[in-house]
Formats: structure tokens, sequence, C-alpha cells
């Protein structure tokens, strides 16, 4: 019974006429579960579902007829445009194709699939079917771009950046071609987070990802790594000078106040620079550098760029051993105060001294502040050195006129710290000071911790007697409540805002005068630090700043010094340009290479400028001879001698050096390990920058009869 339904069944099945076959497919396209196509043997369409030319908003009459190569285009995902031509001449079959029409290239998204047919033997064309895929298309686009971009500010991510890094190091190491890769962190970007709000620093962060657009014009990538850090890879460049350019106009803009709805905010950005092959061959050596770099920058004050250098990995690990040692360095008596007089704008008097911590290292030498400041930030000693400062700042200062005070900068953790106030009770109890002469300066940031405890701080403060200081206001959201319940003495502006001003920015002038005037309705001071010129003093002095403190006046200088200085009770300064801040540089009394024809020599490096040098050690060598200077790390420079003195000659540069971001030089490009590869040393083993040997190995043979013979050491002086 049940065969003979199963085969009344098909029966009724082959039995259905063409009119409903076609009634059936006519309510299939209708509903838009399937449509259908068909081209004939050149690939001309014959036939398309309605709905299709619908969907795509294009006349059916425009559609038939044309070739579907021309009619359809991959989408740019698939980029497959090439593979359907190619399918369709060799007669296969073809599934799931993500097409766009060519005239709608922003219109829907269709899915097509296709089988030959054939009349006999003879290839007859394609018939196949389309299903529009246009919402899925769309939801795997975003799922594929939040994968690869930053969903914040639109820049490549993490992910792509490190592929692209990587892809690009390799095709670049077979074609031989440089990759510069620049990592970038902001300076005080957790000051707007914790005073303006996460929604703040979000919007901060999109507005910094349109200045790093602008800021650099070269071809580029450019991507957000999380957090407040950035990546900026820049192919085929390796001229230090231009990277060293684009890196000092990141900087400059950034370091442009931002307007948020929240408020207006000033902060910075520090810059590492490495430059493949030199720095490394692949992704993970070159970030690896350009990270060491970035560290070298931060630590070097902030607001700066560094190129990475061997030297670089050493130097981050001697600091780190640094941080680890300051604990002993106090107990060892290492540590010592320098000061910085603090002016009387009108009086030009010194009324107070500002203490630095420095420390005198066994190895090192002398770190000064700055440095220290670095090497201090984070570390597990802040709160072991910061009282040390306060009771030795009490002890020198107990020492100078009454009208003179001393003040000291307090950390976050030392300020919060249950025993502070009386650490700072018990420091002017020992040196037998009045609470008056002593200045603590706090930052806005400890507002942040417990209010009720930082109110309790600062009342006890207040009754002990001690003055207080308000640090680096207007870095962050400088808000009035604070100022209206702290007991603040005195507000000292962001070093920032003094420089914008220095710009002769109208707006910053103007902001200046209005926190001259809240201190003064507050019944405060102002202080302005970091003052370099007569110009800019002059400004800040007629918007009614009281104190100023900064190179125009003095550098820091010892306690001794002080001591001298006000010996006859009171202390002038009057304000100077010529008092010019100085440069950090590099030592350069060191052994480099000279190279001569086919010989290289050791000479001592004396001097060094960006259009010369001054070298010692070789006799006999008369003017208008020409070396290669090898300044090491692949630094070739050729120059001429354009005077001698006995063992001594000075150096012209036929191209100049260029800043190297921290107070020093270097050539503008150097050897390419692609070169010394090609002279017979493998890439691979290359260390980064450690060019030196192959240099002298290529350049100048030991092995040669040498021109120039090495002359007894004279005494000379230093041009």
């Amino acid at each position: 019974m049940s065969s003979t339904l199963g085969s009344s069944s098909r029966a009724s099945a082959g039995t259905m006429s063409d009119g409903e076959k076609l009634a059936m497919l006519d309510d299939l396209e209708q509903s838009g579960l399937g449509w259908f196509w068909a081209c004939d043997a050149e690939g001309q369409l014959t036939y398309l579902s309605g709905t299709i030319a619908e969907r795509l908003d294009i006349a059916l009459s425009d559609l038939l007829g044309k070739p579907l190569a021309s009619v359809f285009e991959p989408t740019d995902r698939d980029g497959r445009t090439k593979s359907l031509a190619l399918m369709l001449g060799a007669h296969k079959a073809f599934s799931g194709f993500a097409v766009r029409a060519a005239k709608r290239p922003d219109g829907a998204v269709i899915r097509l699939s296709g089988q030959p047919f054939f009349n006999g033997n003879r290839f007859a064309g394609f018939r196949g079917t389309g299903v529009d895929i246009t919402e899925q298309y769309f939801r795997d686009e975003e799922t594929a771009r939040l994968a690869r971009f930053d969903s914040l500010t639109g820049l490549s991510n993490r992910h792509r950046m490190q592929h692209l890094i990587d892809s690009t190091l390799t095709a670049f190491r077979a074609a031989k071609r440089n990759c510069a890769v620049m990592m970038l962190d902001l300076d005080k970007f957790k000051n707007v987070n914790d005073t303006l709000g996460h929604a703040a620093g979000d919007e901060l962060l999109k507005q910094v990802a349109d200045r790093l657009k602008r800021a650099i014009e070269v071809d580029c990538e450019i991507g957000r790594l999380g957090g407040d850090e950035f990546q900026v890879m820049i192919p085929d460049m390796d001229d230090r000078g231009e990277l060293g350019e684009i890196a000092m106009k990141i900087i400059t803009m950034l370091k442009q106040p931002f307007s948020l709805e929240e408020g207006r905010c000033v902060i910075g950005c520090s810059v590492g620079i490495a430059v493949a092959p030199h720095d490394g061959v692949n992704g993970d050596d070159i970030v690896r550098a350009a990270d060491l770099a970035l560290y070298a920058a931060k630590n070097g004050g902030r607001g700066q760029f560094r190129f990475f250098s061997c030297e670089l990995e050493n130097e981050a690990i001697f600091r780190r051993r640094l941080e680890e040692n300051l604990g002993a360095a106090v107990r060892d008596k290492q540590l010592f105060l320098k000061y910085e007089p603090m002016v009387d704008a009108h009086s030009e008097s010194v009324c107070a001294l500002e203490a630095h911590i420095c420390w005198m290292h066994e190895q090192r030498g002398e770190i000064d502040e700055e440095e220290f400041a670095s090497i201090l930030d984070g570390s597990s000693q802040v709160i072991e050195v910061g009282t040390w400062a306060i009771r030795e700042a009490c002890v020198h200062a107990a020492s100078w006129p009454g009208g003179v005070r001393v003040a000291v900068n307090v950390p976050e953790q030392l300020f919060a710290h249950d025993g502070f106030v009386e650490t700072v009770s018990d420091a002017l109890d020992d040196a037998d000071l009045a609470p008056g002469r002593l200045e603590l300066e706090i930052s806005e940031a400890v507002f942040f911790g417990d209010a009720n405890v930082v109110d309790r701080t600062l009342a006890r403060l207040f009754k002990l007697g001690v003055r207080l200081t308000l640090d680096e206001f207007g870095s962050g959201y400088s808000s009035l409540a604070y100022l209206r319940r702290a007991p603040f003495d005195a507000i000292k502006i962001d070093e920032n805002l003094v420089t914008e001003a220095e710009a002769r920015d109208t707006k910053d002038l103007g902001l200046i005068r209005a926190i001259v005037a809240l201190a003064g309705a507050l019944e405060m001071e102002t202080i302005a630090n970091g003052i370099e010129t007569t110009d800019l003093f002059e400004r800040l002095r007629d918007c009614g700043v009281k104190r100023m403190e900064g190179p125009i006046y003095s550098d820091p200088i010892s306690h001794e010094t002080v001591e001298t200085e006000l010996i006859g009770q009171t202390w002038t300064i009057a304000p100077s340009s010529d008092r010019l801040k100085r440069a950090r540089r590099r030592t350069v009394f060191r052994k480099i290479q000279v190279i001569h024809d086919d010989h290289s020599y050791e000479v001592t490096l004396r001097n060094l400028s960006k259009t010369g040098a001054l070298i010692q050690g070789l006799a006999d060598v008369p003017k208008g001879t020409q070396f290669v200077v090898d300044l090491g790390g692949g630094q070739l420079a050729v120059a001429t001698v354009i005077r001698t003195n006995g063992d001594t000659q000075g150096l012209e540069f036929e191209q100049s050096l260029v800043d190297d971001g921290a107070g020093g030089l270097c050539t503008r490009n150097r050897v390419s390990p692609y070169a010394l590869a090609s002279a017979g040393a493998p890439l691979a083993a290359l260390s980064p920058g450690d060019y030196k040997q192959m240099a002298g190995g290529q350049l100048g043979q030991k092995g040669s009869v040498p021109q120039f013979g090495y002359a007894a050491p004279q005494r000379t002086e230093a041009a």
C-alpha cells in the first residue's frame, strides 16, 4: 500500500505543467528567497530576475545584453574581479561571489553562484542564482573593521599595526628598503581622566588622532595601541633630520591646548624613533628599539624625542638599577639639594629658594634634578626620599636670613602617607625653623584621593603654620571647588601655559591674567617658572605675576653658593636673557675612527658641532685632506681638514649633522646594513646598530700602509 502511494506521489510531481513550474519560480523570485540569472556563451546576460534589478536600483533593460563581468564587480573585501572573469572564460562552476553593481558601488551586495550548461558538447552559457546579503555583508564588514581598527579613534589597532609592520619589513628586507617606526606616549593624560572624567579622556584621544593625521604629511600608517599609546609606521624613510622634524611637529601640535566640553586641558607627548634595518630587521626588533627610545625620551624630561642607539638598552638596565638603589643612596648620603632662586618680579629680591634633589652616584657622577625626578617617579622610595628632602631643606633654610623661605615639592604618595604631617612637624622642630618659612608645593593630583583625608591633612598643615602652594595650576581640571576649601598661599602656573604665553598667544595671556585675578581675589600669590627670555618676563609681570623663577635668573645652584650669596642678608638678581638654559649634551671626548684612502685611524674626538669636529692624535695632516669620520652605529660623515695644528685637526663636514633629540648630534643617514651584507656580513647576524667593525672593514683596510703617523699627545684646548 505504501509502495503504491509513493509511486503515485512521484507521478504527481512529475506531471506538474510548465505553467505551474514557471509560476512557482516566479513566486520564489518575488519572495526574495531566490533570484536567477543566465548568460550566453559570450558571457552576456540573457536573463535576470526583475527583483534583482529593483534591489540594485537599475532598470532591467540597462542590464540585459551586457557582459556579466562588467555588470557586477566583486566587493573590495573579496577582490575577485579577475577570478570572476577567468571563471566565466574557463567554463567552470563558481559560488559565493559577493558582488555589487558596477553602476552602484555603494548599493546592495549580492552573492552570485553559477553553473555552466551545454548544448550537447557545445558550451552554451551559464545559469545561476543570486541572494541579497547586504545586511550580513555590512555586519561582517563591521566585525572585520573592529578586529583591525580602534573603535574610538578609527586608527589601526595594535593587531593590525603589528601585522603591517611585520609584513612591511619582510617585504622591504627583500627589496632592501628602509622603514621608520615611531612610538608615542601622551604626557599627563591620566590627569585628564582623573579630573575631567573618562568621557573627556575619550574625546581627547579622538582629537589627538586628528592632530596626528594633520601633523604627518608623508605616507604613513598611524595606530592606537591602547590607552594613551600610539604608533606610526613611515615606509621608505631613514633620514633622521626629517624624522626629527616630524617628531618635533607632533610634539608641538600635541602640546597646544585642547578644548573639551568638560573644560580646557594641556597635555604633552614623548616620541621614540627606530629605523629598519639599522635598528632591527624584523617587527619585534624594531618595535622594541622604538620602545627603548621612547623610554629614554620620557626619562629625559618628557615632551622630547629620541632615536634608538645601542647605548639605550644598557641605559635602561642601568636606570632600573638606579631605582633599586635609591634607598641606599639616602642612607649613604649620596643625595644632595640644589636650589633655584624664586625672585620678586618688581623688587628683584630673592624671596624663596626651591629645592631640587640631585644624586652624586659613585659610577655615574652627578645626576641632575631633571633626570633624578624621572628616576624617582613611580619608585617605591618616593616617601623615603621626599621625607629626606624636607628635613634637609629645613636644616639649610635655618641658616638663611629670616626673610628667605625654602620651597619643597611634595610627591602625591608622600602627601597621602599617614605620618606626613608629623614628618613636617619633626623636620621643623629638629631644624628650629619657623613654620612660615617652609613652602610645600602640592599638585592638584592629591585631590583625587579621599576628600576627607585630603581636607584633614591640609587643615593640619594650615594649623601647623607652613605655607602651601598649589603646583602646576592649569595642567588639569584646576577646580575652583578645592581652591575655595584649601588654605593655599600661592598658585604656581603650569609651565605649559607659560610656554604658550611666550608664543604670543593672546588667549593664553588672557588665561594667565584670569589666574592672577583669581589668586588676588582669594588672597593668594602667583608664581611662574621656566622663564628664559626678558620678553616673556615683562609680559608675565604686566599680567600681575608676583614671583618668577627660571634660567633668566639662575639655574639651580649648590647650597654653599646660596649661603655665600645670602651673606649680605639680601640677594637681588636682575633678569637677563644672556643666561641661556644649558643644553644637556653627551660628552664628545671619546675615541673614534677616521678613514683616509684605504686606511683607518683611531683618534680622539675633542669637539663636535653640526658643521664640523675637532680631532686629535694624527701628525703631519695637511689642510684639504678628506676623511670619512666614523661616529659609530653606521654613522659615516665625509669631512675636510680646514685647519691643523700639530696633532690636532679641525674638520668641516660635507653634510651638516642633525639633532638627535637628546641634546647631541647625529648623521642624517647611516650605512645601510644591506650594503654591509652585500660586502660579506650576513644581515641576520648584524646586531642593531653594530656596524662599526664592518664599516671599518669595508672602507678602511688595517693592513695597508698608513699615510699619517700617530703623534704623541699634546695639550690642546677644545674649540
